[in-house]
């Protein structure tokens, strides 16, 4: 319990000692939302990486499709490297940087309303992300606080609130650039941790060999199969299909994953994240998956709930509870860091989005860079307890789900932005129109499902699906709906943008330098 004590207490350090060292980058608007836009490529990478696997992916949904789906349920952390973080970074992270900076926007509503030259498209955005985003908060405490439940036997409700104090002084301290500074030291702790984990695990059951026959012994529902727990496409291929769409094209259109973008550097740096996000993905998400397969050996020992139906959350803490108490500190603190920086963006992105695109310009005319600052902060501290409240709800009530909860979440947030912010980087003919109707089918269709699913008769059974659905509907309706409507002009590749942009950050860091050296020179005389 010491060891397990310490560790915690040096990762909330270490986290608000970032904070308050950053504090001098929050005096601009972009210096706390992007971090001035002078990221370098590996704490981009790492800030991506953290930012997209939580609790959520090692708790909740490592846990129950581990159990569904067994060692197949790799696919899905294969799918996150593949096309979650290399595909990401190669198709939206160059164009991205450049038409932001272009545009002039900080956030994907701004984005949405300066290229498609519509205030209700931005308004609407903006709405979108808030709601959308507080389930997915709330999915993330949930996750985390299983863990802590397990290794400190604390009551669910001080793990929540705990979480949220932290998060809430080290964002509001230090912004963008502390989230990314902790998310790279986090980062580390989570690659190190997950690969000590899984071989715990694996030991703990024999070794993999003995492990693996054990596994391929249990007999899998609905399927004649034999082994299916260790086939290579596992018990329900079509279903695990719609898990890997949801987690890895899902990023594209997610609003806290795509602004890691806009705050990096230099071109060159885009290509030097997107080697350094996928080897980071491979080992966090494929490992988490990967470890989540071997569920199935703890049947006897995880939570159930009434009908007989396996608490998913449970699985992975149950095959944690095993381990060594220093294994244990170790998990509890990679878990830790991978919440927090999620948490950290979530929260972030939502105050700024509140801030820049609702209230700026709308309820506040004029607005001064202090106040936007202000807001934000005053915003963050209000999602943050926002979230956690549902968090609890949702605990105390048990109405869904981890993987459900970030389901509805990402699959309206997705499934509303991913085709008109895709198309919109790449062609010059997208319509107001085709923009309007992705967002009607992101938001409806999810809404509809998640309402129908609460009475006991969902449209789509599973919300994973239906979040999947709705990605591959805004993709295609875009272009389609483009066709038959007037498009917004829009000059996507106007000459040597990329090269002004690049000279524009070379001017910037000669100026910095000169300055440096200015002011070395002074000291010295």
């Amino acid at each position: 319990m010491v060891i397990k004590v310490i560790l915690v207490l040096l990762f909330i350090a270490v986290a608000v000692g970032v904070g308050i060292y950053c504090r001098k980058s929050t005096s601009t608007v972009d210096g706390f939302i992007l971090g001035g836009r002078k990221v370098g490529p590996w704490m981009s990478a790492f800030a991506y990486g953290t930012s997209y696997f939580s609790a959520v992916v090692f708790v909740g949904y490592a846990g129950q499709f581990g159990f569904k789906y067994g060692l197949a349920a790799t696919w899905a952390g294969i799918g996150n490297a593949i096309i979650g973080s290399l595909l990401a970074w190669w198709v939206l992270g160059p164009r991205t940087r450049e038409i932001t900076h272009r545009l002039g926007a900080a956030t994907m509503p701004e984005f949405f309303g300066k290229r498609y030259g519509s205030k209700a498209l931005r308004i609407a955005a903006a709405a979108i992300i808030f709601v959308f985003l507080i389930p997915y908060t709330a999915s993330v405490y949930n996750g985390l606080s299983r863990l802590f439940g397990m290794a400190f036997a604390l009551p669910y409700d001080v793990c929540v609130i705990g979480m949220a104090i932290v998060t809430c002084i080290y964002v509001v301290l230090g912004g963008y650039m502390a989230t990314v500074m902790n998310d790279f030291i986090q980062g580390i702790v989570m690659l190190l941790g997950i690969i000590a984990v899984i071989v715990a695990v694996i030991l703990n059951n024999g070794g993999f060999s003995e492990a693996v026959i054990s596994l391929s012994q249990i007999p899998a529902e609905g399927t004649p199969m034999q082994g299916a727990f260790i086939s290579f496409f596992g018990p329900d291929l079509f279903n695990l299909l719609g898990v890997v769409i949801l987690t890895s094209l899902g990023t594209w259109g997610l609003p806290q994953m795509v602004q890691k973008f806009y705050a990096i550097k230099s071109g060159p740096a885009v290509k030097q994240g997107a080697i350094i996000s996928t080897v980071f993905a491979f080992v966090v998400a494929g490992g988490s998956y990967f470890l989540g397969g071997f569920g199935r050996l703890y049947s006897g020992q995880i939570e159930y709930a009434a009908n007989g139906t396996p608490i998913y959350d449970s699985i992975i803490p149950t095959m944690l509870s095993t381990l060594p108490d220093v294994l244990i500190g170790l998990v509890i603190v990679l878990v830790l860091s991978a919440s927090m920086s999620t948490l950290s963006s979530l929260v972030l992105t939502s105050s700024s989005t509140l801030t820049i695109d609702l209230i700026k310009g709308n309820l506040v005319k004029n607005m001064s860079e202090k106040q936007q600052i202000g807001y934000m902060r005053v915003l963050l501290v209000a999602f943050v307890v926002v979230s956690a409240a549902i968090a609890l709800l949702q605990y105390h009530s048990s109405i869904v789900f981890i993987a459900q909860l970030m389901g509805y979440s990402w699959g309206a947030l997705a499934g509303a932005f991913l085709g008109p912010f895709l198309w919109g980087l790449y062609s010059g003919r997208i319509s107001k129109a085709a923009v309007w109707c992705s967002f009607a089918i992101g938001v409806g269709l999810t809404a509809v499902n998640m309402v129908m699913g609460f009475a006991g008769t969902p449209l789509i059974a599973s919300p994973i699906n239906c979040g999947a659905l709705c990605m591959l509907l805004s993709l295609a309706v875009v272009p389609l709906v483009s066709l038959f409507t007037k498009a917004v002009p829009f000059e996507i590749n106007p000459p040597s943008a990329e090269g002004a942009i690049d000279r524009e950050f070379e001017r910037e860091l000669e100026q910095e330098e000169l300055a440096s050296a200015a002011a070395g020179a002074a000291a010295d005389v």
